[in-house]
């Protein structure tokens, strides 16, 4: 689940005007819904058992802050501590979560009879899942379609042959969340379509590929950047990557274009990669009235990929393959 912005539109065209926008290809737009209600308030919500252990932030409303205010932490730990352990089987109940959803996502199955079985999942593996009531968020995972870049509340819109969704799960077991997602395609997608969640995994994978001690943050940014623009694509810059471990959000974001932030990578770092890819030149986003549903300007798809990341003695490590 990517830290999301205060800023709901950004636009930066400008810098991209060297490239051509693609065709898009043919799937379904996913539109604003027709009743135009404000918030999330009125969507059923599932809940834990209550022997599951949960963030602070799962009954206390007074708790529950803009994302990046609540925690001035860092997403550090000590390597070989049981903090360690515990952060390693979150992200690994996080994985396996994504494989179960994985198996479920066909055409007919709606957005929210895969959250359903989802939340089931993560609680009978004795683990909250984390996006419910963060912030308000009243589902168990996201799911995004075709042009929805993130944060997509499911639904009872059924997943269509061609379409390509995005599930993010993030998992919270034993005081250690766990993060990752990935994006499926759906039966005849078209090579527009193949190509663009091909990009975003490659682009994912070259970022993974240069952390290590010491390696300055803002070098994944420039990788991804460079790489995604030579494909006539774009990176979208509203959404960013993050620390994650006792916290759902925290220190170090992780920007996925060119930047020039501060910051390099340590012993025991863990983060977020969580790359979003647009097709075309425009990586202009926009937010529904429900405050989470993020999507392209352009109306194009897009794509996401995303890993957590400890930094280690060896270099980096993928905690949720």
């Amino acid at each position: 689940m990517s830290f999301r912005v205060a800023n709901k539109k950004y636009s930066s065209a400008s810098e991209h005007e060297g490239l051509q926008d693609v065709d898009y290809g043919d799937y379904s737009l996913i539109l604003h819904p027709e009743h135009r209600i404000r918030g999330v308030k009125h969507i059923p919500r599932r809940s834990a058992p209550t022997h599951i252990n949960c963030p602070h932030y799962a009954s206390d409303p007074k708790r529950n802050t803009h994302a990046g205010s609540d925690t001035q932490q860092e997403a550090i730990i000590s390597l070989g501590s049981e903090d360690e352990t515990r952060l390693r089987r979150a992200a690994k109940l996080a994985a396996a979560t994504l494989k179960f959803a994985a198996g479920l996502i066909r055409p007919g199955i709606t957005t929210e009879a895969i959250d359903e079985r989802l939340h089931w999942f993560i609680v009978e593996n004795n683990a909250y899942p984390s996006p419910l009531n963060y912030l308000g968020f009243p589902k168990s995972c996201c799911t995004s379609v075709n042009n929805i870049v993130a944060h997509g509340i499911p639904d009872d819109r059924e997943v269509e042959p061609g379409d390509i969704i995005n599930v993010d799960v993030t998992v919270y077991l034993d005081g250690y969340h766990g993060d990752t997602s990935r994006t499926f395609l759906v039966e005849d997608v078209d090579d527009q379509g193949k190509e663009l969640v091909g990009v975003t995994q490659e682009a994912l994978e070259l970022a993974i590929g240069i952390c290590g001690p010491d390696v300055p943050f803002k070098r994944i940014g420039e990788y991804i950047d460079k790489f995604v623009r030579a494909r006539e694509m774009s990176v979208v810059r509203a959404l960013t990557g993050h620390g994650i471990g006792r916290e759902f959000h925290c220190r170090p974001w992780i920007v996925h274009h060119g930047n020039e932030e501060p910051g390099v990578m340590k012993l025991g770092h863990c983060f977020t990669i969580e790359p979003a890819i647009i097709q075309g030149s425009n990586p202009s986003v926009w937010e529904f009235l429900d405050g989470w549903t993020v999507a392209t300007e352009s109306g194009a798809r897009s794509a996401q990929a995303e890993h957590m990341v400890l930094i280690t003695e060896n270099g980096a490590e993928v905690l949720t393959r």
